[in-house]
């Protein structure tokens, strides 16, 4: 298959949820306008369009700062929660099938991160205003909610990470899919010349339609036949909502990786590496990076050799089994967690 070149790679960076550079995808006018046919048959949609699209009975939405923040949060109130985080290019719809198989035992809150799925994208303002972490912060606090169990595929990972580092007291454990830790390193990528012809188009035009897609999330799967034809629809009407001015401005993202190094070693909390090692972009090699940043946190692994860069939206039954199986019983417990059990355990005088 023929090698990627560089000018085509950083747009591939992008698409496959890493935000790691840092990139805007926001197609120029002219762009938007070299694409006709396209346009003439699937318009940009604006957000309130999508809502009454997507939107559902438990659609909820929040103001954080100027910006208006779509989630969910089902399940039992009482139960543990699991704050579940998607990558950039992607949605809450990520989960879909974990809430549906999870949702009687916890309580599982889900946002659509800015610029995606039902959610504002960034103003100038917020990004003046805001960091990433104020955004499942802001949620949290709108629900009442001080402690959860963080869940994060891609970017959606590199998120959780910079939120155990700020707010402890908030994340009790970390399960992180195909999460980035250094800049991301395209150039091994390689492509079937339709693909390649795909994302020279998209470059092009500005414009990403159904058959981008589809070649996108097969390629990035283990196995693409698991990807549904109603989850490549998704993908295809999310993307096009109005090009946002700032798409990745409210994305964890690890940059250049200097402060991304810093904060990945301020991560104490128990963590648990969920990996697709068939993915393309962040193989075996960046499971074992992202441990060795992660320096002080107690960290467990489950690789899976037949799975791409998205194990929650690939194999979703198994990742609900393997997110259960270390809330339940896998979770080492941190020195002050046992010697609080020890002394709840120690009999009154």
């Amino acid at each position: 298959m023929p090698r990627i070149s560089r000018k085509l790679s950083l747009l591939v960076a992008l698409a496959c949820s890493v935000a790691g550079a840092g990139l805007s995808a926001t197609p120029a006018a002219a762009q938007i306008l070299s694409a006709p046919k396209d346009l003439s048959k699937y318009p940009f949609l604006k957000v309130k369009e999508l809502r009454k699209m997507y939107g559902d009975a438990q659609s909820r939405y929040v103001k954080i700062g100027d910006l208006t923040i779509h989630y969910k949060d089902e399940g039992p109130r009482d139960a543990p929660v699991l704050l579940m985080v998607h990558g950039s290019e992607s949605s809450m719809r990520t989960y879909d099938r974990e809430t549906e198989l999870l949702k009687d035992r916890y309580r599982i809150v889900r946002i659509d991160l800015p610029s995606y799925g039902l959610s504002d994208g960034p103003t100038d303002k917020s990004l003046e205003t805001l960091q990433p972490t104020d955004i499942p912060i802001g949620v949290l606090d709108e629900l009442g909610i001080t402690k959860v169990t963080y869940v994060g595929v891609s970017s959606g990972g590199t998120m959780g990470m910079y939120l155990a580092a700020r707010r402890p007291d908030m994340v009790e454990r970390l399960i992180l899919s195909n999460t980035p830790s250094d800049p991301v390193d395209v150039s091994h990528l390689e492509m079937s010349q339709e693909f390649l012809d795909a994302v020279a188009k998209a470059q092009e035009t500005g414009w990403r339609g159904p058959d981008f897609w589809d070649l996108f999330l097969t390629y990035f799967a283990g196995d693409g036949s698991r990807i549904s034809e109603q989850t490549k629809k998704e993908y295809f009407d999310f993307y096009r909502r109005f090009p946002e001015k700032h798409l990745v401005g409210l994305i964890a993202r690890i940059g250049d990786g200097k402060q991304a190094a810093v904060e990945m070693a301020k991560v104490k909390t128990p963590t648990l590496l969920i990996w697709g090692t068939a993915d393309p972009l962040l193989p075996e090699s960046a499971a074992d990076a992202i441990a060795r940043y992660l320096k002080n946190a107690q960290i467990s692994r489950v690789l899976m050799p037949d799975v791409g860069h998205y194990p929650p939206l690939e194999v979703p039954d198994r990742f609900a089994q393997l997110v259960a199986a270390y809330v339940e019983a896998g979770t080492p417990l941190l020195p002050t967690q046992a010697i609080a059990q020890d002394t709840e355990a120690a009999p009154q005088p």
